[in-house]
């Protein structure tokens, strides 16, 4: 597991040493608290990184469950073991249900994989087309490779949820397995600090 995250750290911090070079090797980038103003569903501006800070949060919350079921696993309560587990694949379940209404309201205002939003809008945001190009790339694809962590996350919790609901760790006398499992998911949120740090704050 270690050399695992080992060698996925190598290549996270790759894409956001790449993403730090080109945001300060241009005299203009997009600003983020232009990009990232919109709640979508209830405001299109006005609320520069509301939207984010609540997915963040909630990543963040989901970290803390996860905490809390690997420490009821030192005690073998299969009882709350799920309750927790439960929890974290509720809070990754909705982070990437907010990530995608974010990626989608990003879409309908113009950016996607090699595609920006008109002249007049990236003035407004104090970038220039090939910033702005620069910048939609990098977010879709450094974003998207860490949705996908997640989303394989959520899966591998899925299936030792069901694992210890069937009294599977019960049998063995131990629950390394939710440890195990917790060492990938803190490191999925650890990672998440970093993009929130390049593409939102910096």
């Amino acid at each position: 597991m270690w050399f695992f995250l080992l060698s996925d750290a190598f290549t996270f911090s790759a894409f956001l040493i790449y993403y730090g070079a080109q945001r300060f090797s241009k005299l203009t980038w997009p600003d983020p608290d232009i990009v990232f103003q919109s709640v979508p569903g209830i405001a299109d501006s006005g609320y520069p990184l509301v939207f984010v800070g609540i997915m963040t949060f909630i990543l963040i919350f989901s970290s803390v469950t996860m905490v809390l079921a690997v420490e009821a696993g030192h005690r073998n309560s299969k009882k709350e073991v799920v309750w927790w587990m439960v929890a974290t694949i509720i809070g990754g379940a909705l982070f990437l249900g907010c990530q995608a209404l974010e990626w989608t309201h990003l879409h309908h205002a113009g950016f996607w994989w090699g595609a920006i939003p008109g002249e007049e809008v990236l003035k407004g945001m104090g970038a220039d087309s090939v910033s702005a190009l620069q910048f939609s790339n990098l977010f879709f694809t450094i974003t998207g490779f860490h949705g996908f962590h997640v989303f394989t996350g959520l899966l591998i919790n899925v299936i030792v949820l069901i694992m210890a609901m069937n009294g599977a760790f019960e049998r063995r006398g131990h629950y390394l397995m939710i440890e195990k499992v917790g060492l990938y998911w803190h490191f999925v949120d650890l990672v998440w600090v970093f993009v929130f740090t390049f593409f939102y704050l910096v």
